[in-house]
């Protein structure tokens, strides 16, 4: 089966999914990691993350298997993709890509923010992961602290909100919930409350798809 995970910035979606693969022994693929590894590509080449014609480039150019995932998930980065992944024509050049891996035998758990809207509408079980700014914002914090960076709470609720706007807000694919996703409020849920709900609905979509004749 396909299970599309979406929602915004650190609302935990990226964990909940990778425990989902674990658990149901599917591939997962974290998309957001194609656009920060695009932004990436920009960065090293000293070329302008508005510059149409190099993100694509760029885009095309990417792998699946070779992601240096401590590195892309840095704070910058995480900026530099959201400003990438607003480029129409970025977010084509990798559509096939991550149709690609969903169609894998047996199916896959991908996250981002478009997998149930437009990435993968078939999908099984779709779910939008959500928690408020401040609680999203202070999650953040707390990582970015672990991996050694200098933390503002302040700046880091602001980049939240700056995210959240630029993503509901572009042109194609803005990030939004999907008519048949189940919606999934983290703000007062630790890791395990929030992983044996969305394992629940998991598990339920999956039923009842087993049940249709």
């Amino acid at each position: 089966m396909i299970v599309a995970i979406d929602g915004p910035a650190a609302s935990g979606k990226g964990t909940l999914a990778r425990r989902l693969a674990d658990y149901l022994n599917l591939p997962h693929l974290d998309t957001g990691l194609l656009y920060r590894a695009t932004a990436r590509t920009l960065i090293e080449h000293g070329q302008n993350l508005s510059d149409v014609h190099a993100a694509v480039a760029a885009a095309r150019g990417l792998s699946l298997t070779d992601f240096d995932t401590k590195e892309l998930r840095g704070r910058d980065m995480g900026e530099a993709a959201s400003i990438v992944a607003a480029i129409p024509e970025v977010r084509q050049a990798l559509v096939d890509m991550q149709r690609s891996f969903a169609a894998r035998p047996g199916g896959a758990v991908l996250d981002g923010r478009d997998i149930g809207t437009v990435i993968c509408p078939q999908a099984e079980a779709k779910i939008y992961v959500t928690a408020s700014p401040e609680t999203r914002a202070s999650r953040r914090a707390l990582e970015l602290k672990g991996q050694g960076e200098a933390v503002d709470y302040q700046a880091v609720l602001e980049e939240i909100r700056r995210r959240d706007a630029r993503d509901a807000s572009r042109a194609l694919a803005p990030l939004r919930l999907a008519e048949d996703a189940v919606e999934l409020d983290t703000t007062d849920l630790d890791i395990e409350a929030a992983f044996r709900t969305a394992l629940s609905i998991v598990e339920g979509k999956r039923s009842k798809a087993a049940a249709r004749p």
